[in-house]
């Protein structure tokens, strides 16, 4: 039997090529994610070194993501992406070479991930943005689910690649293969600057137009400059215009900023002392992960009315992860639960960057999304900073049971609100037709699609 091939990846040739780019990015990240640690280690650096040098690459999305998303809406999207990527293959192919040389320090590494992170920084909004130029409004769960079946899929291939090349070629070596995905990633990106029209113009397919929109109409409106501060007031207005956007903003930093420290810091604490050590943490892992994959693809087959209570739903079983480490059960049934978590985590995140991407203007919808992940994402060290002492005064178990008091009303709160709970997967018709996206929960006064 053929391999089936999707088919958004065989209609959208843009993204198709996209596609492959990323996905080849993505195990790289996976692939660095463990070897960085290995490789501060390898040096002689402690576990405080460790977590300097982790820091370091997630700082700068605090300071620099609101930045990322207002440039990322002046400029071509897949240019602020290529520069990202060229940026992030320089500094892994710098970190690879001191380590292959002997030369390494832990500041200089340190500051290199920053400079990782700033380049981080600007691409996740650009990322977001780009999709809906390159693929029709109709289309984009399914390339959102495509999208997330790479990342999850790299949870479980990713750290087995990594110890193969750490095992081959050193730190350094698995180091290096993360810089040459990046090259592989900015290569497909030039290409999409120069297929079917120009790069500021947006790509063209078949002669129609692409994400909903006629070609240079979002271009039309970056000409419209306004001040940096204005222009970021002009994203926050978007957002709090729209009550599932912000509530949906808040839910996701209470999973980032409350959950996922059990997993993090947590979760490896209780397996050291209780459950025998790293290889039954590895297994609830690689269960998640495996769980995760289901959720992408039920994402790319499930067509829910209402996206975004259904990803509430979703939310609050993924929220459920720090009860299940914590309940003390056999790590064959915590591994089983946590694989029911992680279908929810795809799910969810999933159907929310696809609500993002078909109700949002898109000429804003990079500033948008850098306010997503800074509420979000970039909150995310603050709890895992304050986990540890926590469940030093608290206990690991009530802690985690805490959380999970916390999250769980958190996520089912979402579904009080109407604007939630009601809205549609698809803009009317006629709403598309108007090219604005008007909002379906629009703040008193505010100016739609401003």
């Amino acid at each position: 039997m053929g391999v089936v091939i999707p088919e958004v990846l065989r209609t959208e040739r843009q993204f198709a090529r996209l596609f492959v780019g990323q996905a080849l990015s993505v195990l790289g990240d996976r692939v660095s994610f463990v070897a960085l640690p290995f490789a501060v280690l390898s040096i002689g650096g402690s576990a405080a070194d460790v977590g300097l040098v982790t820091a370091a690459g997630l700082v700068p999305l605090l300071v620099f993501t609101l930045a990322g998303g207002v440039w990322a809406d002046r400029l071509p999207r897949q240019r602020i992406m290529l520069a990202s990527d060229l940026v992030r293959c320089a500094v892994q192919a710098a970190v690879a070479v001191l380590l292959f040389t002997g030369t390494a320090r832990v500041g200089v590494l340190a500051l290199l991930m920053a400079l990782f992170g700033v380049a981080d920084a600007f691409f996740l909004p650009a990322s977001t943005g780009l999709l809906p130029l390159l693929v029709p409004a109709d289309r984009l769960r399914e390339a959102n689910a495509l999208r997330g079946f790479v990342q999850s899929s790299s949870l479980v291939v990713g750290p087995a690649l990594a110890g193969l090349l750490i095992a081959a070629a050193g730190p350094g070596g698995a180091l290096a293969t993360d810089a040459a995905s990046f090259a592989v990633s900015a290569a497909v990106l030039a290409r999409l600057g120069t297929v079917g029209g120009s790069a500021v113009d947006g790509p063209v397919v078949d002669g129609s137009t692409v994400g909903g929109s006629p070609l240079g109409v979002a271009d039309a409106e970056r000409g419209e400059r306004l001040g940096f501060l204005a222009e970021l007031r002009v994203g926050w207005q978007q957002v709090r215009s729209r009550t599932w956007v912000w509530a949906g903003m808040l839910g996701l930093a209470v999973y980032h900023v409350v959950v996922l420290p059990s997993v993090f810091v947590l979760g490896p604490v209780l397996a050291k002392r209780e459950w025998g050590g790293a290889g039954a943490w590895t297994v609830v892992v690689i269960a998640f992960g495996l769980g995760s994959i289901v959720g992408d693809v039920c994402a790319y087959r499930l067509k829910p009315a209402r996206p975004m209570a259904v990803a509430a739903v979703a939310l609050a079983v993924a929220s459920c992860q720090a009860l299940i480490i914590g309940s003390g059960a056999p790590v064959w049934a915590i591994a089983a639960l946590e694989a029911v978590t992680g279908v929810g985590v795809s799910l969810c995140f999933v159907l929310w960057e696809t609500s993002l991407q078909v109700h949002i203007p898109e000429r804003v919808l990079s500033r948008v999304s850098s306010y997503d992940h800074l509420i979000s994402v970039a909150l995310m060290p603050l709890g895992l900073v304050l986990a540890g002492p926590l469940s030093d005064g608290l206990g690991v178990r009530p802690t985690l049971f805490g959380m999970t008091a916390l999250a769980v009303p958190a996520s089912l709160a979402l579904l009080l609100l109407p604007a939630v709970r009601r809205l549609p997967a698809s803009l009317p018709v006629e709403a598309g037709a108007a090219s604005g996206r008007p909002d379906p929960d629009p703040a008193p006064g505010a100016v739609v699609g401003a």
